[in-house]
């Protein structure tokens, strides 16, 4: 994802953020977001998370926006927690809480969160693109919860993990630390898709304008019920969508949508 960072320092726009280990801007109705602290092999550490937290929620309150990309500058994506603080037993507590803040931020987000991935990641990297909406990787892209190798187990990426992937392949990864190429995790649900990485960037340029082309209103009203039915049986799942499908006919984006249908034409959204 190289030309995003290219943008982020050629421009100095108030759209561009340039915070310690993280940069942002905006792409048309897309927050792009790099991890750039290639250093600590773009760790998740407590000023990160901090960060990443504070720009999702943010994002997500701006009406203007569609979607977030989440990428990283260098050859790994995200390594996980910064080790060396998880040694430091004062901020353990802070390293899992903000860690938990920034799965619900995501999960709760009204609008699509992308992961591009063009190389590792790992532990709670993995993690990372396990608990976004969308992932895209390049084939040169592998995904591993290592933990085990060191003592730690990788309880909370296995969250998120688990509930994308089958158990068995879960298991492996987080029983013994190996990792997964770019066409197991595609095979398997981790992503969604695999391209070269010459055409990464094309790819989330073409997602998000398909996003983009969206009502907000729509998509936030989807997402929401989407994660909700996951973890309830079928038979609930199909009565709580009966709902869900009835209120989405009420909302004036879908009025208008449904218009423009029958007049042939695109659609106005109000956002």
């Amino acid at each position: 994802m190289k030309s995003f960072i290219w943008q982020v320092h050629r421009s100095m726009s108030s759209t561009t953020l340039h915070v310690h280990m993280l940069t942002s801007i905006r792409v048309n109705s897309s927050h792009r977001i790099t991890l750039c602290n290639p250093k600590t092999r773009n760790s998740l550490s407590v000023t990160m998370l901090q960060h990443l937290i504070n720009e999702i929620k943010n994002a997500g309150k701006n009406q203007s926006l569609k979607s977030i990309v989440i990428n990283g500058n260098g050859p790994i994506f995200s390594a996980g927690h910064n080790l060396k603080e998880l040694i430091d037993m004062k901020i353990q507590q802070k390293v899992f809480s903000l860690a938990t803040e920034l799965m619900n931020a995501m999960l709760d987000c009204p609008i699509p969160i992308i992961t591009a991935i063009d190389g590792l990641a790992a532990a709670s990297g993995c993690q990372l693109v396990a608990a976004s909406d969308i992932a895209i990787c390049t084939n040169r892209s592998s995904f591993s919860t290592p933990g085990v190798n060191l003592g730690l187990f990788c309880s909370t990426p296995g969250i998120p993990l688990s509930r994308c992937i089958p158990k068995k392949v879960a298991s492996y990864m987080l029983f013994t630390g190996e990792s997964i190429n770019a066409e197991e995790a595609l095979r398997n649900g981790l992503v969604s898709k695999v391209v070269h990485p010459k055409e990464l960037d094309d790819e989330i340029d073409k997602l998000t304008l398909l996003i983009d082309q969206k009502s907000r209103e729509v998509i936030t009203h989807g997402k929401t019920f989407f994660n909700q039915q996951i973890d309830v049986d079928i038979k609930t799942a199909y009565k709580n969508g009966e709902k869900a499908m009835l209120e989405n006919l009420q909302l004036d984006d879908c009025k208008e949508g449904l218009q423009s249908f029958i007049e042939k034409r695109k659609p106005n959204w109000s956002n």
